[in-house]
């Protein structure tokens, strides 16, 4: 059986009258990387200060570790690791004084747990005697993952990791990743990436303060019923607003090169589409179907709607899609 290292029920948290997190439940097992998917301001980081105890919640109860986060305060902080969306090192430290610094801080020493962090500080040393804050994005992340690990600790959590990392840092931290969760190591990562939610075991689409749905990447894929096509021309914005006159689709939103379209199976086809397109002036139009990614799953949670309802829905859908980073690890 399983060992839920993460739980939370019915977790709420209000900033007056901002409903930041509405009755959040979920479990996270042991050796599982869980990663929360969603844009910029939908609740993420607010659930991540709370189940490592640096925020209360209003309602709702949670543990990590068997430990409870309110009662065991204390002990939580000593036994999970935790990384915040900003880089929250002491600047003015080398990279060696701020993972000595951290390993006193939990009575124990570099040499101790150096074999947890070998593989990430193997490609800090050359720059141990430099200061943390002259230190470069990937580097910086390097550090802080280091020195969240340096204790051993049983849950780790990251905020946004990878935020304004480059693509080769971002897929070299994923791989360190993979070699934690091997050691038994659960992970709670949050990403406003859509692209990382693949590389999670299990994820939780998240919106307005309400996780949508949690499954595993492939389930949530293999759930979306609807037809996707790719449509481009010359004159993509003009197509945006075409396609989504058309009274059968679902949603249509900016992909990339191209348009992603979703209609219901069995209705529009797509040399009618095409048809449609040609008679608005778009003579060099192309669609052609595609495989659903988490991008489309979750604008089908966010976009459906009908008639002028359903207009706004996928309207404000793109608004969050633009808030959600796509930069391919």
């Amino acid at each position: 059986m399983s060992i839920a290292m993460i739980t939370a029920e019915n977790i709420v948290k209000n900033y007056g009258s901002v409903k930041a997190l509405c009755d959040v439940s979920f479990e996270v097992l042991k050796g599982e990387i869980f990663g929360i998917i969603g844009p910029d301001g939908s609740g993420k980081t607010t659930l991540i200060r709370i189940l490592t105890t640096l925020l209360l919640a209003d309602s709702g109860s949670a543990s990590v570790d068997n430990m409870e986060i309110v009662s065991d305060y204390k002990k939580i902080r000593s036994r999970i690791g935790y990384m915040p969306g900003r880089f929250s090192l002491y600047q003015d430290l080398s990279v060696e004084e701020n993972l000595e610094f951290f390993a006193t801080v939990f009575n124990t020493t570099i040499k101790e747990n150096y074999y947890l962090i070998k593989d990430i500080y193997s490609q800090l040393e050359p720059f141990k005697k430099r200061k943390a804050g002259e230190l470069s994005g990937g580097m910086k992340q390097k550090l802080a993952l280091s020195c969240a690990l340096i204790h051993k600790p049983s849950v780790l959590f990251l905020d946004e990791p990878t935020t304004g990392v480059d693509p080769v840092s971002r897929k070299e931290f994923w791989v360190m990743l993979r070699r934690l969760k091997e050691q038994g190591i659960s992970i709670l990562v949050s990403t406003p990436y859509m692209d990382e939610a693949g590389l999670c075991d299990r994820i939780a689409l998240m919106k307005d303060g309400k996780f949508l749905r949690i499954d595993t990447p492939d389930n949530i894929i293999d759930q979306f019923d609807d037809t996707l096509w790719a449509a481009s021309s010359s004159r993509m914005y003009a197509l945006l607003n075409d396609i989504r006159e058309q009274e059968e689709v679902l949603s249509c939103f900016a992909f990339g090169d191209a348009h992603h379209v979703t209609v219901p199976k069995g209705t529009l086809n797509l040399e009618t589409l095409e048809e449609n397109m040609r008679a608005k002036g778009h003579s060099d139009i192309s669609i052609k179907p595609v495989r659903a990614g988490i991008e489309d799953c979750f604008m089908a949670l966010t976009g459906r709607g009908s008639g002028d309802a359903g207009k706004t829905d996928r309207g404000n859908a793109d608004r969050e899609m633009k808030s959600c980073r796509k930069d391919p690890v």
